[in-house]
């Protein structure tokens, strides 16, 4: 559900499988440096699907996330987790923070009648702000850039980029709203409204897609196509849907879930100069370590052109529910924690923590570049000197540089930033660490589902390729 840039993230965005680069320079006319070269054609609307081959249709499909009955569980269940997250550390009106890692104490939280979780405004709020990003979308000043070529057509799809523009004039607007006169604390006082009005809201949205993606003419993506309608919905039947020239799963992983997770965190800060008189230290730091990872993954927007996210990935309710509900409503713990609960820690501690945050995102926006630039030129001054290895595909894997020292060391990077985040909310609930666990569990399973697709992809290259970078997460230890 993580899109760590999605992307995002995203961020987390998540990152190509494989990081590969033709044999030779490609042509960069008005596209992304992370997708590589310039459109071949134009076009606003999906191509149509290629029939499979007969052999493809008898060949056993093969599921993931526990095929049929894990995905069924995770569209029931993740809805709810997000809800047990608050009702865990609720804000002072409604209870208590869950104390310490008394996790026993789960076992006796009330939940709510499920009347008093919808509100109509909320829901009004989730869509208003769906439709004004994609006014941002449409009428700031943008750039062109083309995907990956499309599978079975070759045909490039265009996207509009001005995801770093819409960023701050979504923060002017949202600090200059009303809010019911509490101004942007009335989100923290009312979260886990918003948080349910997000799920219906991204819920529905999936739902419409999933009809949707029966269309004749619909490019379909692989892994959503088993016949099985939970699964199949869960995974996301389409790969690119589209209403005109928006690109939905684009729009979706990079702009509602991102700026809404920094438009609550902002909330949260509000929140504690409502109760404190003035910011701790520590929700500073969360604010500029999250504020700038969603404003990076904004300003490389076009890096995400080239993920498995968007190449590969179907839009479905997995994509569309972590987007739009799962980034902005759990990656906000810490600032949330911080809005009422003060961490305890000293400044020394702060820095130290932010310290480690700054390490991680220093690797993780380090291996990133250093990939997208030898993808984009490999003779390139700032990677001519690295070592690779040719493929039977006429591609190139990096064995040296940071891609030399483990598969996946990027993970690796992202996983301490959102370590840091934790730790700056101190050590009064485990609540506060369900991103870095639950983060951990997300990376582990993506590094799993990349080395399977490369594995079909490269074959025996890859396997030579893993003996010459054995590691996947940390240098000489795993």
């Amino acid at each position: 559900l993580h899109n760590s840039h999605k992307r995002p993230r995203r961020q987390g965005r998540g990152f190509p499988p494989c990081v590969t680069a033709p044999p030779m320079a490609t042509e960069r006319t008005g596209r992304s440096p992370s997708a590589g070269g310039a459109a071949r054609r134009k076009s606003s609307s999906p191509a149509r699907s290629p029939a499979p081959a007969k052999a493809q249709k008898k060949a056993k499909f093969e599921y993931e996330f526990g095929g049929p009955i894990g995905t069924t569980a995770n569209i029931l269940l993740l809805p709810l987790v997000i809800v047990l997250l608050y009702l865990a550390c609720p804000s002072a009106k409604d209870g208590t923070c869950l104390p310490g890692v008394d996790v026993a104490q789960l076992a006796s939280i009330r939940l709510p009648p499920l009347a008093s979780l919808f509100s109509p405004f909320a829901f009004f709020l989730v869509c208003a702000w769906f439709l004004a990003l994609y006014a941002l979308e449409i009428f700031l000043p943008k750039t062109i850039a083309y995907g990956t070529p499309l599978a079975g057509t070759g045909e490039r799809l265009p996207y509009r980029i001005n995801g770093h523009l819409s960023f701050w004039v979504a923060l002017l607007i949202v600090e200059h709203v009303p809010w019911q006169g509490s101004g942007l604390v009335y989100l923290y006082d009312h979260f886990l409204e918003m948080a349910v009005a997000a799920c219906v809201f991204s819920t529905l949205l999936s739902v419409a897609l999933f009809v949707a993606s029966h269309r004749k003419g619909a490019v379909l993506a692989e892994g959503g196509t088993s016949g099985c309608w939970a699964y199949d919905y869960w995974m996301g039947r389409e790969l690119n849907p589209r209403i005109g020239g928006w690109d939905l799963k684009v729009f979706c992983e990079l702009r509602p879930g991102l700026i809404g997770w920094m438009v609550l965190n902002l909330a949260m800060a509000a929140k504690e100069r409502q109760v404190l008189g003035r910011n701790s230290l520590a929700m500073v730091l969360v604010n500029i370590s999250q504020g700038y990872y969603v404003w990076d993954a904004l300003y490389h927007e076009q890096a995400i052109l080239s993920t498995m996210d968007v190449v590969t990935d179907g839009f479905g309710f997995m994509l569309c529910f972590g987007d739009l509900a799962w980034v902005p409503f759990t990656y906000c713990i810490p600032a949330r924690y911080l809005a009422e609960h003060p961490s305890g820690l000293s400044d020394a501690a702060c820095a130290l923590f932010a310290l480690v945050g700054a390490f991680g995102f220093w690797v993780f926006r380090s291996a990133n570049s250093q990939k997208d630039a030898f993808r984009r030129d490999p003779g390139g001054d700032d990677v001519k000197h690295l070592k690779y290895m040719d493929t039977q595909r006429g591609t190139r894997l990096l064995v040296s540089g940071w891609w030399g020292l483990a598969r996946k060391i990027n993970y690796t990077g992202d996983w301490l930033l959102g370590l840091s985040w934790s730790l700056l909310a101190g050590f009064g609930s485990v609540v506060c660490y369900f991103y870095p666990i639950y983060f951990a569990a997300l990376l582990v399973h993506r590094a799993w589902r990349d080395d399977h697709a490369c594995a079909k992809k490269y074959g025996k290259d890859w396997a030579v390729y893993k003996r010459r970078v054995p590691h996947v997460f940390i240098p000489g230890i795993i």
